[in-house]
């Protein structure tokens, strides 16, 4: 992905889709009593929302156009951020909703390296380069809160 506002675009909606499934998240874990585990996913879905900012503002333009449907290239034709979420079941436990945004963050750290690693515009390639470090930083956090209540 040689274009900045390419790359733009395609943050902007993989970190909007981000924000909305960890909201979702953390309502669900709301309605199972784990306050903790909730907290962890607002603050993920406020990460995004931070993220989606700060896309727009790197960008130095306040409106991204959305891409066609078809004029995203996304890993298996998904963004990586959605592309294992097939919505939050009333049975979806604790175990299984950490799994769940912990493989979305992996889906999302890899999506961004593999940018950063073919991207010949050193603009994209910075950017991408950020996001996977904090993306990895949410990986990291979520396998300390699975370690964690597992253990």
């Amino acid at each position: 992905m040689d274009s900045i506002r390419r790359f733009l675009a395609h943050a902007v909606r993989l970190e909007a889709e981000a924000a909305r499934r960890f909201d979702e998240l953390a309502d669900h874990l709301d309605t199972l009593g784990n306050a903790e585990v909730s907290a962890l996913f607002r603050q993920f879905a406020d990460f995004s929302r931070l993220h989606l900012k700060e896309a727009m503002a790197r960008g130095g333009f306040r409106y991204i156009s959305e891409l066609p449907a078809d004029g995203y290239d996304w890993p298996d034709g998904e963004s990586p951020e959605a592309a294992a979420w097939w919505g939050v079941d009333a049975l979806m436990d604790v175990p299984s909703a950490l799994e769940l945004a912990l493989a979305s963050e992996r889906q999302g750290l890899a999506y961004y390296q593999s940018v950063a690693d073919a991207s010949a515009d050193p603009r994209v390639v910075a950017m991408a380069q950020e996001f996977v470090e904090e993306e990895a930083d949410h990986v990291r956090q979520l396998e300390a809160m699975q370690q964690r209540l597992s253990g």
